[in-house]
């Protein structure tokens, strides 16, 4: 169900409204690091939001994405803390 909102967009306090995220796939990024360890980390939308009447130049409306980045880390038993 969308719903009328208040954002901050370019220094200013602009009307969105919020869109439901209908489904999702959000796929790890792997980082092997040097020392063995193998970093992972996501990204995960938490909310959109539709600017209304702002369009970028080719004409697709402007959104805003409110996401928490996730991280875990496999980590080679030398490094770790006993």
């Amino acid at each position: 169900m969308e719903r009328k909102t208040k954002i901050l967009f370019q220094g200013v306090m602009a009307d969105a409204t919020v869109i439901d995220i209908n489904s999702s796939q959000e796929s790890w990024n792997q980082y092997l690091l040097s020392d063995g360890t193998v970093l992972k980390t996501k990204s995960v939308a938490t909310e959109v939001a539709r600017i209304d009447g702002q369009y970028a130049p080719d004409g697709n409306p402007l959104y805003v994405v409110k996401a928490a980045n996730i991280m875990a880390a496999d980590v080679p038993e030398g490094l770790k803390k006993h």
